[in-house]
């Protein structure tokens, strides 16, 4: 890891020796400044480039909100827990070259790539700004501070598409409201709705807080038991032992289960339990399950398509 980092260190050293010897910038002028590009603007401290500039996404949602703006970025990174890009999008970004996870980013890949502009999540990336302004001119957005809607208008900003961000969330919201009627009318106006999560190693309830209790709660607007109103909104979820689980009372129960054969097993022991099969929501064949990536996707896109397996899913 040491030397990867040295490596990434001197090549980044070299293109910024290699920009500051091709141009004049004065004084002032940053590394980020000194990029050659015309496909990228960098006046006052404001980065803005064109749709075609070769991007690189250091954050798989930023990654989905380029997708959502109808950006295909030359290169992204993947998901920790796949190691791949995500199954929903995977065939969106074909020919996108992968720069590892987001926690272990290949920064000899991103030097590769030579990109024209940088994203990266601060909360993730923050600490390693300056090594990515060494390599381009880098845009920093904090993916734990507002809704995707505010997240994929900042996105929009910097490319000159306010205006697709603004239709892209107008459709979604109106998907949202047609597939919250189609809910509404198969579990009812007051049906109380839980989401659970089975893991390889435990059960966790969602909380009215991201990355699901939004779309739960606000986009369909369905009803959240009391024990989910329970739980802080700003924890994702509250790890649970099967027990408690009729203390929820809810009508429906949405079900995520993780990858791999060990959450699956949680999710067909639970099943086989009589605390489950008595549950008012399974006596009344309310259970549902959920396409998981998409769910957890905090993103336009992620949204969309969660819109869409919940279309589908009370369709049938």
């Amino acid at each position: 890891m040491f030397k990867r980092w040295n490596t990434v260190i001197i090549l980044g050293l070299l293109v910024v020796l290699l920009a500051a010897c091709g141009q004049s910038g004065g004084a002032g002028t940053t590394a980020s400044e000194g990029q050659t590009s015309t496909k990228v603007k960098v006046e006052n401290g404001t980065i803005t480039h064109t749709a075609d500039a070769r991007i690189a996404s250091m954050s798989i949602h930023i990654t989905n909100n380029l997708l959502a703006l109808g950006i295909q970025p030359a290169g992204s990174v993947i998901g920790g827990d796949v190691k791949d890009f995500l199954p929903h999008v995977a065939d969106r970004l074909q020919g996108t070259t992968k720069l590892g996870a987001v926690t272990d980013p290949d920064m000899e890949a991103l030097l590769a790539l030579q990109p024209d502009v940088i994203y990266i999540d601060k909360s993730q990336s923050g600490k390693d700004l300056a090594k990515f302004e060494a390599i381009a001119p880098t845009i920093v957005i904090d993916m734990d501070e507002g809704t995707w809607q505010e997240q994929l208008k900042q996105v929009a900003s910097h490319v000159g598409l306010a205006s697709k961000a603004d239709e892209f969330i107008k459709q979604y919201t109106a998907k949202a409201d047609e597939v919250s009627q189609l809910i509404h009318k198969k579990l009812g106006d007051n049906a109380k709705v839980m989401a659970i999560r089975a893991t390889a190693k435990e059960l966790r309830v969602m909380s009215t807080g991201r990355p699901l209790g939004p779309i739960l709660y606000n986009d369909l607007k369905l009803q959240a038991p009391e024990g989910v109103k329970q739980i802080p909104a700003t924890e994702p979820f509250a790890v649970i032992s099967k027990e408690v689980l009729p203390d929820y009372d809810a009508d429906a129960i949405f079900v995520i289960i993780s990858k791999g054969k060990q959450a699956k097993a949680t999710f067909d022991e639970l099943e086989q339990n009589p605390v489950w099969t008595n549950l008012k929501a399974v006596k009344a064949k309310h259970v549902y399950v959920l396409d998981g990536q998409k769910w957890l996707d905090y993103s336009s896109l992620g949204h969309s398509m969660a819109l869409d397996d919940a279309q589908q899913l009370f369709s049938k």
